[in-house]
């Protein structure tokens, strides 16, 4: 049984993912498209596209283009949508680095992504020049011994150097690694032109407004959903470098953004903390989650302080990230939405089609789905099937198209032959006000085969025997944490997912 989206279909254009954004920029040069939350700083459409224009002119001159991959190093600023556009107006590949790694782990993924060169900030200069092994590093902005990225601009580029939209990967970011070692994913001007169409059409985003971005863009949904679909709409992106509560509240409320694009751990501070109290956020009407699951109460909790929809999209990175999202000006609690267009799905137990309210494996495809792993056929080969990109997801379809996403069926506990979702059990530690955080895994026990344990970030005066019954009043006895461990804070990637890899034994 295949789910078809209930959207008509979405033209593939063969542009680039740079002149789709550069279409999108509208006829103003001088319109802000671009502000560096922390110091007001502003780009306009015009210096946007010139700066693209220079940097792509620039890297030709070096000799980069088709079949050469740059490496980008950097927190959400303005210049990171010169640098990114820049390299795949050139018609080279983009490789965005998490700007929290250590210089080993930078180092990996300029080894396995065969990067030329690296461009950084002055605060990530010292972990670049030991992991660059001596690759040309630039810096956006100034720093004593660096070289400028300004150093690089040259005359500017006409045109887009010719690209096969369908096959040229222009983004080869890496994969979390929440279940295994990160894998490049090969991600295609197709793959991010049609994504953007895709979420324009379904999640919405009007030409003139604002929001806040502190979602990274090396990460794809901040990429595709901040970045490049904002700028495509004639929107603007007010960029931050590090989430920080009190900021986001402030640049939220400073631009009037319609729309709070997030994470889970961002809907509980928003949920539970008191500062949200001190802010005018009358002017936000969704609060727009993704990433990781969101739990429902947790949802409905946002909603209900903050007087607005709280909704859910899903995706990951080899759909570049999104194949399902809940229409603007809809809501359903714990759905992730409906299909995107010119996207299918399946859902898949054992090898057959499950029908609707049947959980199984979510299987999607459509336009956005990856090229495959870098220099991974075997992980290609497990991942795509005649099309189809098994997700790895735990998911069921209502019988109005609506999907809900389970858990990760890797992450799945089972106890003494019952199926255990970690998910499920974290949302209901998140309904006790005793709890800040929370995380569960499985770990082996010689009786149950495997049982669940609770990580919690306490609350002042949490006491684990009420967090205990808390639960017993929500869950059946074989879902309940076996243990439960108090501590400082819960392993995250930065675009929210729990990682629990790293959670202790």
């Amino acid at each position: 049984m295949i789910y078809q989206s209930p959207y008509p279909p979405i033209a593939l254009t063969g542009e680039s993912i740079t002149e789709r954004v550069l279409r999108g920029l509208g006829p103003d040069p001088s319109r802000v498209v671009l502000i560096d939350g922390p110091s007001g700083r502003e780009l306009t459409a015009g210096a946007l596209e010139e700066g693209i224009r220079r940097l792509a002119g620039g890297l030709v001159a070096r000799g980069l283009g088709k079949g050469d991959v740059v490496a980008i190093l950097a927190p959400n600023c303005p210049e990171y949508a010169v640098a990114f556009h820049g390299i795949a107006y050139a018609g080279a590949t983009v490789t965005t680095i998490n700007p929290t790694y250590t210089a080993p782990e930078v180092a990996h993924q300029l080894d396995d992504s065969g990067a030329r060169l690296l461009i950084t900030v002055p605060a990530f200069l010292e972990t670049a020049k030991a992991a660059a092994g001596g690759r040309d590093i630039f810096v956006i902005g100034e720093a004593e011994g660096a070289t400028p990225l300004t150093a690089l601009m040259g005359a500017p580029l006409a045109a887009q150097v010719p690209v096969e939209a369908a096959t040229d990967v222009v983004v080869l970011p890496y994969s979390s690694g929440t279940t295994g070692l990160p894998k490049g994913v090969r991600l295609t001007h197709r793959n991010l032109v049609a994504n953007v169409d895709q979420c324009l059409a379904v999640i919405g985003c009007e030409a003139g407004e604002w929001s806040v971005g502190f979602l990274p863009f090396f990460h794809i949904y901040g990429q595709t959903v901040l970045m490049n679909m904002h700028l495509a709409a004639g929107a603007g992106v007010v960029t931050m470098p590090r989430f920080d509560l009190e900021q986001f509240l402030t640049l939220a409320a400073k631009h009037r953004t319609p729309t709070l694009f997030s994470a889970p751990p961002v809907a509980v501070a928003l949920a539970k903390h008191p500062m949200v109290a001190g802010f005018d956020l009358g002017h936000v009407e969704r609060f727009f989650s993704g990433a990781a699951p969101l739990g429902g109460a947790v949802g409905d909790a946002v909603a209900g302080r903050l007087g607005c929809l709280s909704v859910q999209g899903y995706g990951m990175t080899e759909m570049s990230p999104v194949s399902h999202a809940t229409p603007r000006g809809q809501a359903r609690t714990g759905s992730v939405g409906v299909t995107l267009p010119s996207t299918e799905c399946r859902i898949v137990v054992a090898g057959r089609d499950a029908g609707p309210g049947e959980a199984g494996e979510l299987w999607v495809r459509g336009p956005q789905v990856m090229a495959g792993y870098h220099n991974r056929p075997e992980a290609t080969a497990e991942t795509l099937v005649d099309g189809w990109l098994k997700t790895g997801d735990l998911a069921e379809v209502d019988a109005e198209g609506w999907v809900f996403i389970r858990d990760r069926m890797k992450e799945l506990i089972k106890v003494k032959g019952f199926q255990v979702a970690p998910a499920e059990v974290e949302e209901a530690l998140l309904t006790c006000p005793m709890v800040k955080d929370a995380a569960v895994k499985g770990v082996p026990d010689d009786e149950a085969g495997e049982v669940p344990v609770a990580f919690i970030v306490p609350a002042e005066g949490a006491d684990e025997a009420a967090i205990r019954a808390h639960l017993a009043a929500r869950l059946a006895h074989y879902k309940l944490p076996r243990r439960i461990s108090f501590i400082d804070a819960i392993p995250k990637s930065a675009s929210g997912k729990i990682l629990r890899r790293m959670l202790p034994v």
